[in-house]
């Protein structure tokens, strides 16, 4: 597992506070289910459900809020 990955929530930009809100999604993913060996087995079980895909999208959605509000969605 990586040491102190999360430095902040805080982005320069919405693109950026999307692309960190992925990261948490998979970083919950990862601290979940920490075989890799294990991940890679169930993937394909999940990755042709749609509604697995949907819930997953749900998942980055609620990171993305929580990232937008730590940000005061990059107002000034």
């Amino acid at each position: 597992m990586e040491d102190k990955w999360l430095n902040s929530l805080i982005t320069k930009d919405a693109q950026d506070g999307y692309e960190l809100a992925i990261k948490l999604s998979r970083m919950a993913i990862k601290f979940t289910q920490p075989s890799e060996e294990i991940r890679n087995k169930i993937r394909p079980e999940y990755a042709s459900n749609a509604q697995n895909l949907i819930a997953s999208s749900q998942v980055v959605a609620t990171n993305f809020n929580t990232v937008a509000l730590a940000n005061n969605f990059w107002k000034d």
